[in-house]
């Protein structure tokens, strides 16, 4: 099963925090980025009902209602009780939305901000994670690109990219993570 769905193509193609259960031997395992590239961490039945998705980009639909893309490929649909009122938005891009699985329903959202739990997902520190000290935004430069500061348990400091950065809590990280290195 990935994400609470029975896949029978053996060459089913998953990715970043996608959830592949075996029922028949009971094991459940999230995708994670390692040093060396995505790898699978065992997880416990309870957190193999939820999945986290960074939110990629928005778009307004008719009627005001906000569709959010995610980094899966997914859309989820957010129905606003006022079009005219925008503060009932509360997802950004680059956010990371707390998801069950397999109905797909947000139960949590995570903003991107200073003092949020993140995992670097790309680039020479894959697989590291920690707190977000700084984001450095500059006019010139697209969000995306903007650089960001994650702060280890140790007190290491690594930079990267906004777009190398995965939100996957507030404070403390909401799902288990891989051994630090």
């Amino acid at each position: 099963m990935v994400d609470g769905n029975i896949e029978r193509d053996e060459l089913f193609p998953t990715g970043l925090m996608d959830v592949i259960s075996i029922p028949t031997v009971d094991k459940q395992y999230r995708v994670l980025p390692s040093e060396k590239g995505l790898t699978l961490h065992s997880i416990n039945k309870d957190e193999a009902e939820f999945k986290l998705c960074r939110i990629e980009d928005k778009t307004v639909l008719n009627g005001g209602n906000v569709q959010l893309n995610l980094h899966d490929g997914r859309n989820i649909r957010i129905t606003v009780k006022d079009s005219n009122k925008p503060e009932e938005d509360v997802f950004g891009t680059l956010d990371t939305v707390k998801i069950s699985l397999p109905r797909q329903e947000i139960m949590e959202h995570f903003r991107f901000v200073e003092g949020a739990s993140g995992l670097i997902i790309s680039g020479k520190n894959m697989g590291k994670r920690g707190k977000i000290v700084a984001v450095e935004h500059r006019e010139v430069q697209k969000r995306k690109k903007a650089l960001v500061t994650v702060e280890d348990a140790r007190g290491t400091r690594f930079q990267t990219t906004v777009e190398y950065v995965f939100v996957i809590g507030d404070a403390k990280p909401h799902i288990t993570l891989l051994e630090a290195a």
